[in-house]
């Protein structure tokens, strides 16, 4: 049954998103920014590295090099690579938050895609740099720890 309260509710919509952007002046843009690009950059990584999706991503990267059309190498590829993945995560983040990024519509929307992409894949490459310095850092001090029980 449709009530009056969600006719008005759905053509007051837009309205409100107006409203939003209006209150949300650069500063407040630009934090969010920095700050929603912390979740992309973690449901990516950990879908494309991490061991819990071990079994589905070598799965997907089977799929990727064996399969006979191009359309699924594409696809299953996808779950394979940061990058290309968290294009389809931003999306998702935009769609359920309605962010957008200096202009409002379909240009702030698109604009906000691209630069959420591009902070979460800087924190991606970040997080990469100090994981891969503290397991060498690791791997150096166990090679002189046993060197120095060796020599002992």
């Amino acid at each position: 049954m449709v009530t009056l309260l969600s006719i008005i509710i759905a053509h007051a919509q837009p309205f409100f998103i107006l409203i939003v952007l209006l209150l949300m002046d650069l500063t407040t843009q630009i934090i969010w920014l920095f700050l929603l690009a912390i979740p992309i950059a973690c449901v990516a990584w950990t879908v494309t590295h991490e061991e819990i999706f071990r079994e589905p991503r070598e799965y997907c990267k089977r799929c990727s090099e064996t399969a006979k059309t191009l359309f699924k190498r594409k696809l299953f590829y996808v779950f394979t690579c940061e990058y290309c993945f968290s294009f389809y995560v931003t999306a998702f983040f935009l769609f359920i938050t309605r962010y957008q990024l200096l202009l409002e519509g379909w240009r702030g929307y698109l604009i906000a895609e691209f630069a959420l992409m591009w902070v979460a894949n800087m924190y991606m490459s970040l997080f990469f740099l100090i994981r891969t310095n503290i397991k060498k850092e690791g791997t150096h001090a166990k090679v002189v720890e046993k060197e120095l029980q060796e020599n002992s």
